[in-house]
């Protein structure tokens, strides 16, 4: 009989384990951080699924965690990518087990904003610039070169891990993100995000998990720091002026 073919719509990754019994102390890093202390099982949006937390929660940790257990360069890029300058990631690839579905993603891609510069040099040299419109990315703006990438190399259904996206763009081009977003997922693609954007994690029906000293639970989107410090702002400039001026 006929093998079938595999689906190459997503989801990708279902969930994301974490082999606690593997792991030698919780007192070590990276598994002292509250977010891996408390990882068990982590069901995954089979759409969209974002990381929101503070500076230093350990949402960007996670993340390139699951970059690397998918076999992606730890400093962006899809599989044919294998630059690095500094090994800085964290051993917790190593432990994590990603629960797949019997589905096959054409593409994946991590996109890491503070390796960008380096991911973009690599995308010259082993001559990947024709993916993008064939212009250098060092000779575009910094959001330009952002845009670049999402609208040239994500293209089809595929996984795509993305690491702060909203680093370079403007709140137009966030909102431009938005829709390309909804473009693939449209067409069978999976998102992983980790952001600090109110604007970007407003995209319906997600998945977000809130990444805390507490460790990471689900939180609604109105109810995010996030919505809420720029929900407050936006209301009442001059009172949180006046408050954090002192005048």
């Amino acid at each position: 009989m006929p093998r079938k073919n595999k689906s190459t719509r997503g989801p990708f990754i279902r969930e994301i384990i974490l082999q606690r019994d593997q792991v030698e102390s919780f007192r070590a890093y990276p598994f002292s951080i509250p977010v891996v202390r408390s990882l068990g099982t982590l069901p995954l949006h089979p759409s969209v699924t974002f990381f929101v937390g503070e500076n230093g929660s350990g949402k960007s940790t996670l993340l390139e965690a699951i970059a690397v257990a998918w076999r992606l360069n730890a400093e962006g890029g899809d599989r044919r990518m294998s630059h690095g300058t500094w090994a800085s990631h964290s051993s917790l690839s190593e432990y994590l087990t990603l629960v797949r579905p019997p589905t096959w993603a054409g593409r994946s891609f991590f996109l890491r904003a503070e390796s960008y510069y380096n991911h973009a040099t690599a995308i010259e040299h082993t001559g990947f610039l024709s993916e993008f419109g064939g212009a250098s990315l060092h000779e575009m703006s910094h959001g330009e070169s952002f845009s670049a990438f999402f609208m040239r190399a994500m293209k089809g259904a595929g996984l795509y891990i993305l690491d702060e996206p909203e680093a370079a763009l403007s709140p137009q081009r966030q909102l431009a993100l938005l829709k390309r977003l909804d473009e693939l997922v449209k067409e069978g693609s999976q998102f992983i995000i980790a952001t600090h954007s109110p604007i970007i994690m407003a995209y319906p029906n997600a998945m977000i998990y809130g990444c805390t000293l507490r460790g990471i639970a689900p939180v609604e989107y109105r109810d995010t720091d996030h919505y809420r410090t720029t929900k407050a702002f936006l209301d009442d400039r001059h009172a949180f002026l006046r408050y954090l001026l002192a005048r």
